[in-house]
């Protein structure tokens, strides 16, 4: 069964159709990546699907329910989590202190208990325990006391990655990771992604470098002016016409 199922979504802006009857599964498991050249819809397609901007036509499923419409706290509460192109981190609190504001949404009261002592040390401990746990993984562990602001742009991203997975995402959206990071950031956070995808968490990525998406995801989605024009595995999409023109700017391309 899908874990997300988009049904003929389209988003209009005025006169321009960012999103045009794009229909596609993401299968649970995995790594799918959604690539296309640039304005070809890609953010606007998370934006729909996490909650930030209703579709003007279409409907969106999550783990088998409608979501089309719902907030986007409500929609990451359900287990669907996203990252963004800018990096948004509590840049005056510390690296651990942020990555337990990830786990706000498990614990019983709210954000607020997340940056102030617990009324049960049991909780506070398993809260830590998590966060640093994630850090581990993150790469982030030796950083945790630092602030977040003074950390380089690179493993603010990863620190951004793993604060998202403290929420225990079901479906974790990440919108252009590799953007910025240096070739051995770039190890880093495809050895997290597999991490992630080998827990069981599925991921859905924005990625415009081709060499990190054809080494990382299972599955590519090509989108073109709106417009999916591809899905299939890595091999399969950079072989298929269609794609090729897209992003060469054939005369194939306004045919496909």
């Amino acid at each position: 069964m899908s874990l997300l199922r988009l049904d003929a979504v389209t988003r209009r802006f005025g006169g321009l159709v960012a999103l045009d009857a794009v229909t596609l599964d993401i299968a649970r498991g995995g790594v799918t990546a959604i690539i296309g050249p640039n304005g070809a819809g890609k953010t606007t397609l998370f934006n729909v699907i996490s909650g930030f901007t209703a579709p003007s036509e279409g409907s969106v499923h999550f783990a088998g329910d409608a979501i089309t419409g719902l907030a986007p706290q409500v929609i990451a509460a359900r287990g669907l989590v996203r990252t963004f192109q800018l990096v948004q981190l509590f840049e005056n609190l510390t690296v651990l202190e942020n990555e337990q504001v990830g786990r706000h949404l498990h614990t019983a009261g709210g954000l607020l208990s997340a940056l102030t002592p617990f009324r049960g040390r049991a909780i506070e401990a398993d809260v830590e325990r998590s966060a640093r746990d994630l850090l581990r993984k993150a790469g982030l562990e030796a950083q945790a006391a630092a602030l977040a602001g003074a950390l380089p742009y690179g493993r603010k991203r990863l620190l951004e990655i793993a604060r998202a997975l403290a929420a225990e995402p079901k479906l974790l959206l990440l919108d252009e990771p590799a953007a910025g990071l240096s070739h051995a950031e770039t190890a880093r956070l495809s050895d997290l992604i597999r991490a992630v995808a080998a827990s069981g968490v599925t991921v859905l990525l924005i990625e415009h470098d081709m060499s990190f998406v054809m080494t990382i995801a299972d599955r590519v989605a090509v989108l073109d002016f709106g417009r999916l024009i591809a899905t299939g595995t890595p091999r399969e999409v950079q072989r298929d016409p269609h794609v090729i023109a897209a992003y060469l700017g054939t005369a194939e391309a306004s045919h496909a």
